[in-house]
């Protein structure tokens, strides 16, 4: 990871683009570069989606995408000192204890609507490893 970085910053420094590599304009490009990579799903069902990376060229469009967001993120990081590995096993270990496994909380008070305090159906609200 450290490596990608130097090389991130090497070949912006060759060109010049320090100035413009603030934390709000890496941001701004990370955020574009997600919507380019959320373009390529934008209008298709579910079962088309999953197909995507049988397609040559299809696949090709998003391993671009993917590179251009992890590079932004990698270049943000940099700019603002986070190691993203470091803030990532936290994150991870903060929502464990936010979002305990179904059945696994001591406090639960499941209701006869299937809900528990937490407003989740049996404590799951649906989000990703990451949210919140």
């Amino acid at each position: 990871m450290v490596e990608l970085q130097e090389r991130l910053a090497a070949f912006a420094a060759a060109r010049a683009w320090q100035p413009f590599h603030t934390p709000k304009n890496l941001a701004a490009a990370l955020s574009v570069e997600a919507g380019e990579l959320l373009e390529i799903f934008q209008w298709l069902t579910p079962e088309q989606a999953a197909t995507v990376m049988t397609d040559p060229a299809e696949a090709h469009r998003v391993r671009d995408e993917v590179a251009d967001v992890l590079a932004y993120l990698l270049q943000f990081c940099a700019s603002v000192g986070v190691d993203p590995l470091a803030a990532l096993a936290a994150k991870i270990d903060r929502n464990e204890l936010r979002f305990p496994v179904p059945g696994a909380r001591a406090d639960r008070a499941d209701r006869a609507d299937g809900t528990d305090r937490t407003g989740g159906a049996d404590g799951a609200d649906g989000r990703g490893a990451t949210d919140g």
